[in-house]
C-alpha cells in the first residue's frame, strides 16, 4: 500500500461491464519529504485508481496495486491494477504528524 492524493477524475462512458458504475480517480503517490521528514511530497507520478469509498479531489488515500487490488470482495472480478482502499485521516512519522485531514484548508 502507499499514500496518494486524489488530483482528478476520469470519465469513461464505454468500459467493460464489470467496471460500470465505478468511479475512476487520478491519484498521485506521495512520500515523506526526505530531509526534514515533516511533510508529504509528491513523487511526480500519476495513476488511475478505482474508488470504492467515495474519495474526492484533494483527499489523501491509501492505494493498493497489482494483484492485491483484486483481493477485495468488490474488486475480485474487475480488470484493475489500482484501487483506493482507505481515506487517510492522519499520517504520523517519527512522532510527528505530517498530515492531518482536519487541519487541511478546503479548496475554494
Amino acid at each position: 500500500m502507499f499514500v496518494a492524493k486524489v488530483t482528478g477524475a476520469v470519465v469513461s462512458t464505454q468500459k467493460v461491464a464489470a467496471m460500470v458504475g465505478y468511479k475512476l480517480l487520478v491519484v498521485e503517490p506521495y512520500r515523506v519529504e526526505p530531509e526534514q521528514r515533516k511533510s508529504l511530497v509528491t513523487t511526480g507520478r500519476t495513476f488511475i485508481a478505482v474508488d470504492m469509498l467515495g474519495a474526492g479531489e484533494g483527499d489523501y488515500v491509501l492505494i493498493t496495486q497489482g494483484s492485491s487490488a483484486r483481493l477485495t470482495p468488490e474488486t475480485k472480478n474487475m480488470p484493475i491494477d489500482a484501487v483506493i482502499v482507505g481515506i487517510i485521516d492522519r499520517v504520523h512519522v517519527e512522532q510527528a504528524c505530517v498530515y492531518n485531514r482536519e487541519e487541511e484548508t478546503p479548496a475554494t
